[in-house]
C-alpha cells in the first residue's frame, strides 16, 4: 500500500485534505499544533485566515456581512478542482463558516467537523438560534471590549475578550505557552457580521454533507449543555467527546488529531 493511501474494507482511500477554520478573533495560527501532527502523518493540511483575522489586515469594524467575512474560505473552495473534496473543520464561531460552505459547496466537502462550534442549519435565523448557538458568558460579567464602527447608537461592530479573562474563558486547560501566544495574536472579531450569518439557500443539499460534532467537556464559552442543544436540534452522524476546555487544538491536540482521523475513516467510505 502506498504511503498516501490506507485501506477501508476492500477499498483504498487517499488520505484526505484537511482544511481548518478558526474561531472568533483567532487565525490560522490557532491550528499550528494540529497542522504539525497531521502533516507529519502525511495529510494535506490548509489553515485559512478569514477576513480581518490572522495576517489579514482588514479592519473588523468594516466587515459588515458574513459573506464578506467568510470570503477567503469560499474563494478557496471555488478554486478547488470539481472532483476534489476536503474535510472542513471549524472551531467555535468557525462552525458558521463550515455551515455556510456546506450550503454553497456540498460536493466539495467530504466531511464537516464542528469542534466546540456553532452548528446551526440556518445560522442565526431566529431568536432561538441565537439562544442555542451564541456563547453565553453573562455569568462572568463584562468580558468584552467593544467597538462601535457605525456609531455609538448602533450595535457593536467588533469585540475582543479582555486580556485579564482570556485564560479563564478560553484556555483554562492550556499550556501557558499557548495562552501567551494567543494573548499576543488574538484580534477583535467582526461581531456585526456574525450576527447576520443566515443560511437560507441550499437547505436540501446541505443535508448531503456528512457532519460530526466534537464536544468539549470543560468548555466555558460554548458550554456542554449548549452544545447538546445544537446537536439535538440538527443531529450529526456522530458525536465525539474530548476532555478539554474550549480550545482542544491547544489543550489536547493529540486526542483531537485522533478523533479527526477516526471521524473521516468512519464515514469516508459513504461518499461517492
Amino acid at each position: 500500500m502506498r504511503e498516501s493511501e490506507y485501506r477501508m474494507g476492500e477499498r483504498e482511500l487517499k488520505k484526505p485534505h484537511f482544511v481548518f477554520i478558526h474561531g472568533a478573533g483567532g487565525g490560522s495560527w490557532c491550528w499550528y499544533k494540529i497542522k504539525c501532527l497531521m502533516y507529519n502523518s502525511g495529510y494535506t493540511v490548509t489553515c485559512l485566515d478569514l477576513k480581518g483575522a490572522g495576517i489579514d489586515l482588514s479592519d473588523p469594524n468594516k466587515i459588515l456581512s458574513f459573506d464578506d467575512y467568510n470570503k477567503p474560505l469560499i474563494d478557496f473552495l471555488s478554486s478547488l478542482p470539481d472532483h476534489e473534496e476536503v474535510v472542513l473543520v471549524g472551531h467555535s464561531a468557525g462552525g458558521l463558516s463550515v455551515t455556510d460552505a456546506s450550503h454553497k459547496f456540498p460536493k466539495k466537502i467530504a466531511l464537516a467537523v464542528y469542534v466546540a462550534a456553532t452548528m446551526l442549519k440556518h445560522g442565526f435565523s431566529t431568536e432561538q438560534d441565537v439562544k442555542d448557538g451564541a456563547p453565553d458568558v453573562s455569568e462572568f460579567g463584562d468580558m468584552y471590549d467593544l467597538e462601535f464602527g457605525l456609531g455609538p447608537d448602533q450595535p457593536p461592530t467588533s469585540a475582543i475578550v479582555k486580556k485579564e479573562v482570556e485564560r479563564k474563558l478560553f484556555y483554562n486547560m492550556c499550556p501557558i505557552e499557548d495562552v501567551t501566544l494567543a494573548s499576543m495574536l488574538l484580534r477583535p472579531a467582526p461581531v456585526y457580521a456574525f450576527q447576520r450569518a443566515e443560511f437560507k439557500e441550499g437547505t436540501e443539499v446541505v443535508e448531503k454533507v456528512p457532519r460530526v460534532y466534537i464536544k468539549t467537556l470543560y468548555d466555558r464559552i460554548v458550554k456542554p449543555e449548549r452544545q447538546d442543544r445544537m446537536i439535538a436540534k440538527w443531529p450529526p452522524s456522530n458525536v465525539y467527546v474530548i476532555e478539554s476546555d474550549h480550545s482542544p487544538n491547544f489543550s489536547n491536540p493529540f486526542v483531537l488529531r485522533g478523533i479527526l482521523v477516526n471521524a473521516y475513516a468512519s464515514i469516508g467510505h459513504t461518499r461517492t
